[in-house]
This record gives C-alpha cells, structure tokens and sequence, in this order.
C-alpha cells in the first residue's frame, strides 16, 4: 500500500529572460493554474498573490521548483526562500537524461512547466525524478556574498588577461623592442611608464630624473628604458594605436585597483564565513581560494556525500565503463568556478604537505598528467574537506 502523500500547493516555473511561465498544482495530481509571468515587480505581485490564494485556501505548505537557480532566476528565488517556501532546482542535464527514458511532446514552455508538476509527482516514488529536483538548501548570508564579490573578482581578472595579451600584441607591432625590458608587460612600474606622458613617443625622451619619478622604476629599471630610448623605433601606425595602447594600460591599472579592493572586502567577510575559515586552515588554500570555494558551496548540506562535493567541484570522474572496457568521463553538472579554485589551492597545498606532495608524484610515475593528477589529490581532499565542514572543525597536519 502506498504511502499517502500530505496535500501540498506545487508550483512549477520554466525561467526566461524576459517571462516565466507558472504551472500550480496540488499534490494529489490536480492542476490549478497555468499563466505567464513578467520579470517585473507586477509580476512578483501576481505570482506570489496567486500562491497566497491556494496557501490559505488549503491551508498546507507550498513547494516550488524552477530551473536556472542563480541565473535568470533571480531575484524570484530568494523573494521564494524569504517567504520560507521549500524551493527545488530543476536539474536540466538531468532532466534531459529523464526526458531521453521518459519521451514525451516537443519541448516548449507551456510543456515544461507541466512537466515540472509530473516530476514533483514522481519524485515520490521514482529516484531518477528525485535527482532532477534538486532541494535548495538555505546558506549563510555570508558566502551568498562571498559568491558574488570572488565572481566579480573572477570576470575582472579574466578582463585584465584579456587587455593585456591584446597591449602586448600592440606593442610588438608599434614599439617593437620595448617589451624586452621587462619580461612582464603587466608590471605595475612598466604601465606607469606607458601612461606617463600623453603621447606614446614621448616616453621615448623621458629623462632620468623624470624617470626615476615613476613608482616602482628603481637605477635598474631606468637605465634599461635608457638604453631602449638610445634606438627606440616606432612604427607609422602608432599615430593611431599609440592611444589604444595606453588606453589598455590605463585599463588595466584600473582593473588592478579594482580586484585589490575586492579582495580587501572578500578578506573581511571571509572571516565571518565558517566554511571559508575552515578551508582557509588547509595548507595552500589561500585567501581568495578559500573564499571562492566556501561562495560556491555555500553550505555542505547540500551534498549527500564527499563524493557528490567531489563531483561538484570537478575533482571526480563518471563511471563509464561497459562490459570489459573499463573507463571515465568528464561530468557535465561541474561548477566550474570552484573547480579553478580547488585546481590552484590543490596544486599549491601538495607542494605545502609532504604526504600529498608523495601521492601527487605517485600519480606522475603512473604515467598520470599534472592535471589529472592534481584532480587524483584533490578526490582525496574533497573527503577531507566534506568531514572538517561536516563536523566543523580545521585542519590538522598529525604527525
């Protein structure tokens, strides 16, 4: 006999950019309502008016499931979680997967609103539809913030490679000879240097007390720039580039000042976040990997298991193996975010505890490459890791 199931308000929405399309249900499979909603405050209103309706109507708790949490989705799944609903992601490679076993209609947006619905219907009962809704578990206020400013600091700094490769490709062609000074064109001193004067050529006559004037340009610094001013050649396009160039350099000084005062902010509310705090405790876990590893877990009770984490943050493989072939692949579902995080934290922690730095030139003598096996460590960490956030506590090297 099968369990009866509480009567419940369902709601299902498939997230657009600019509309979102709602289907309401109960819990015992009938269908209420089905509407599109604007991405706009009069259409939070109806939204959440129409809920209140069917809430106190059936006087039970209200449940929702939407995809896109974190994207297009928001603000709606945080006005959601603040009303206390129980929220659920809807998985899309997953749903994918459900929707290969399980064929239905062409997909639209009216379809997969309903199929929303279906899947809360079979969650009960069926464990592929568990694992497409996904529950959402509340995380602490702080590494919601600590998500958003180590993302930002990630886009800028992706920014400032950008403009820089772009300079010092300009730089080859009008000023070739320049770049031999320093062996980076991303020197603090050396984008000085560039913006100093209001036309490009004209740092090729700077004097040496004018020089010596710059930040960060010592008696090493200036006579090199001397000696490159003694046969500076420019080419004709630097009436035209010249510009582009120190415009790039401003740029990226600009996008230095920038990351260094998030990274002052991302330091204070780190020391507000456990999660940050603990992994701040791993040998090589610095700062900023720390906190942009404790932003995209947000909370461990997410993960049913260090496995699950493992997989999260790009440390594990798929089983892909099928009668006597024996292989892996590459999950689809990684954050990648945190995976950059943890790849640079494990690469630096290996080199900080010998044991891992052991298990790490194990891998190598395997015929494993760097990269893999730095993902074969950090498989090992996330273990480590699940059990210090599960029982909140740091890490300890024993001897």
């Amino acid at each position: 006999m099968l369990e009866r199931i509480p009567l419940e308000v369902r709601v299902s929405v498939d997230i657009g950019s600019r509309q979102h399309r709602v289907a309401i249900g109960l819990s015992s499979g009938e269908v209420l309502e089905e509407f599109d909603r604007v991405h706009q405050a009069e259409g939070f209103e109806h939204f959440f008016a129409r809920l209140a309706t069917y809430e106190q109507q059936y006087a039970c708790s209200v449940a929702v499931a939407m995809e896109g949490f974190n994207g297009y989705a928001r603000p709606l799944d945080t006005m959601i979680r603040a009303r206390d609903y129980r929220l659920a992601n809807i998985n899309n490679l997953k749903r994918a997967r459900f929707k290969a076993i399980f064929p239905g209609a062409a997909k639209n947006d009216i379809l997969d609103a309903r199929k929303g619905l279906e899947l809360f219907q079979l969650r009960d009962h069926l464990p592929l539809a568990k694992d497409v809704l996904q529950e959402v578990a509340a995380t602490p206020e702080e590494n919601d913030i600590l998500k958003r400013l180590t993302r930002r600091r990630r886009q800028l700094v992706r920014e400032k490679g950008r403009v820089l490769n772009r300079l010092q490709s300009d730089l080859q062609v009008v000023c070739p000879g320049l770049l031999e000074i320093t062996n980076d064109a991303g020197n603090l001193w050396f984008l000085r240097f560039l913006t100093r004067r209001p036309e490009l050529t004209q740092v090729a006559r700077m004097r040496l007390r004018s020089l010596l004037n710059i930040r960060g340009v010592g008696a090493t610094y200036a006579r090199a720039i001397q000696s490159w001013q003694s046969h500076a050649v420019f080419s004709h396009e630097v009436a035209w580039v010249g510009e582009m160039i120190q415009a790039d350099a401003t740029r990226i000084l600009e996008l230095l000042g920038q990351v260094k005062v998030l990274e002052a902010k991302i330091d204070a509310v780190a020391q507000e976040s456990s999660v940050a705090s603990i992994l701040d405790s791993i040998p090589g876990f610095g700062q900023v990997c720390s906190a942009e590893l404790a932003g995209e877990i947000g909370t461990i009770e997410r993960f049913r298991s260090d496995a699950s984490l493992g997989l999260y943050v790009g440390m594990s493989n798929l089983d892909h193996s099928s009668g006597k072939f024996q292989g892996s692949k590459a999950p689809k579902h990684v954050n990648t975010r945190a995976k950059a995080a943890m790849m640079i934290a494990v690469d630096r922690h290996r080199k900080c505890v010998p044991e891992s730095q052991k298990y790490y030139a194990k891998k190598r003598a395997e015929g494993k490459s760097h990269n893999q096996a730095i993902r074969a460590l950090g498989r090992h960490l996330c273990r480590v890791i699940y059990k210090l956030l599960k029982e909140e506590r740091d890490y300890e090297i024993r001897d």
